[in-house]
Parts: C-alpha cells; sequence; structure tokens
C-alpha cells in the first residue's frame, strides 16, 4: 500500500518487543512508519510503500516521546471550576504530571494502596509538533502537531486532602495518564476548538460538554506556556476537564478495582482503562 503521511492518525505500538510508530490506515489496520520516523519532522517524510497489519488494541501504548512534558491546565471549564468550589480562574492554573504516569489507551489504571479518592477527568491533549518559546498567540497552532484523547486521573485525597495541596503526587501515580488511541494530525482537526469530549464510567455518561467551553483555548494555552518554559516535540498539553467528575458529585463517585473509564473525543478516538 502506498500512504501519504499528512493528514494522518500516527499510533505507537509495541510489536515483538519493541515500540514503533505506525499510520492508522483503517479502523483495524496500520502501516508501520519507517524506523527514522520522527514527530519533529514528521511532515517531510515522503510517501511511503509498506505492508499492512491488524492492529491489535493491546498492543498500542501512549503515543508519545519517554521524555515528553504532561502539561496540565486547572479548572478551564466554567461548569467544572463551580463544581470543585472555585471561580473562573484570572490566569491559567498549571500543574504537571510526571513522565512516568504515562499510560496507554487500553492499559490499565493502578489505583494506588495509599489513596482511596481516585477520579477520572476526560480532556482533550494537545501534541506539540514544533519547538516553542515566547511565541505570539498568531502563531501559537502552528506549533501544534495534533490532538489525543486524555484521562487525568486524580487522587484527590493527596491533591486536596494534605497540607498545602500536593497536586504533583496526586495527580502523577504510575499509570495516571492514559492518552491514546492515537495522534490525530492537526491537518484532520478543522476546529479543535468545536470537539466533544465524554468520559463514560461503566458504560454511564459521567461528563459531556464541548471545548467551545474552554475558558482558555488551544493557541492561548500555547502561547501563554511558552512564556515560562520551551515547549519541546512531543510534549502534551492536557487542555483541562469539564464538570462531571467523581469529586464534585453528591455523593461523591470514586474509581474503584474493576471499573472501566472511557474518554472519548469526537474524531479521535476513544480510551478505555480497567482499573485494579
Amino acid at each position: 500500500i502506498v500512504t501519504n503521511l499528512i493528514n494522518m492518525k500516527i499510533a505507537k505500538l509495541n510489536l515483538d518487543g519493541r515500540t514503533t510508530w505506525a499510520k492508522v490506515v483503517s479502523e483495524n489496520q496500520a502501516v508501520k512508519l519507517p524506523d527514522d520516523f520522527s514527530l519533529a519532522d514528521w511532515k517531510g517524510f515522503e510517501p511511503f510503500t509498506g505492508s499492512t497489519f491488524e492492529i491489535n488494541r493491546n498492543k498500542l501504548v501512549a503515543p508519545a516521546l519517554p521524555t515528553s512534558k504532561i502539561i496540565c491546565i486547572g479548572k478551564n471549564y466554567a461548569d467544572h471550576a463551580a463544581e470543585m468550589g472555585g471561580a473562573v480562574p484570572e490566569l491559567p492554573i498549571i500543574f504537571s504530571k510526571y513522565p512516568t504516569a504515562l499510560n496507554g489507551p487500553y492499559s490499565e489504571i493502578v489505583l494506588p494502596k495509599i489513596s482511596h479518592q481516585v477520579d477520572y477527568e476526560a480532556e482533550l491533549v494537545v501534541v506539540v509538533g514544533k519547538r516553542a518559546k515566547d511565541i505570539p498567540q498568531e502563531n501559537a497552532m502552528a506549533h501544534v502537531l495534533g490532538y489525543t484523547c486524555g484521562n487525568d486521573v486524580s487522587a484527590r485525597d493527596w491533591q486536596k486532602g494534605r497540607p498545602g495541596g500536593q497536586w504533583l503526587v496526586g495527580k502523577s501515580f504510575d499509570t495516571f495518564a492514559p492518552i491514546g488511541p492515537w495522534i490525530t494530525t492537526a491537518d484532520e482537526v478543522p476546529d479543535p476548538g468545536q470537539l466533544n469530549v465524554t468520559s463514560r464510567l461503566n458504560g454511564k455518561v459521567m461528563q459531556d460538554a464541548s471545548t467551545r467551553l474552554l475558558i482558555y483555548p488551544i493557541e492561548h494555552l500555547v502561547s501563554y506556556l511558552s512564556q515560562f518554559f520551551t515547549l519541546d516535540v512531543g510534549d502534551l498539553i492536557f487542555t483541562g476537564t469539564p464538570a462531571g467528575v467523581g469529586a464534585g458529585r453528591t455523593p461523591p463517585v470514586f474509581l474503584k478495582s474493576g471499573d472501566q473509564i472511557e474518554v472519548t473525543v469526537s474524531g479521535l478516538g476513544t480510551i478505555s482503562n480497567r482499573c485494579v
């Protein structure tokens, strides 16, 4: 099959003990990308010839670089800020997860023994495709490679229930950043400000909102973040979660062993993770 790399979905798979990038050509098939494929210059690859293989969802891993920064935006939907007892933030609330929290689109979420209030947060995730530092907002989207689905899994009893608010550790437990199932390049997403973000817990819809409700849209976030630190190729920006998280419900709903939590972003796919 001859395939073009512009307008594509880029998956990462574990094949025979090593990870490889692949282009998704249909719901169940992919073509392995060249060994020298790079997220930094993916548009520079010429069309190439390769044989298709069937996608085994159990072999899909997080479509990210091991060194990717995981940058997260808090309370970026007004209704979520309200359900968590806060006003709309005057500036973006920025926190992070460690790269060791990265998790595959269908891998298990491990519930820590030292936390009993683990929550879900469905989010649109931006993947950086071009190094950015101090960039103006009007040029920000040129630095976006594409988008993927994410779940900002959060241990609320550590994030909020410890002295000082332990956001970093509450957000960074291993497996607490499932993303995927692949990166959909920006060419395929005409307007990332018009996507539906949905979560389902054991089949029940818990969150359902549009990215048009983002307080700080993507171009603002990319430009704003680049004023503080360099955004590198492959960095991930979790753009915030809408209302409906477990901690905002009465009574609260926290994840327990055996739960299946799904995140869907329209046009990008669905990730589905079982809690153990």
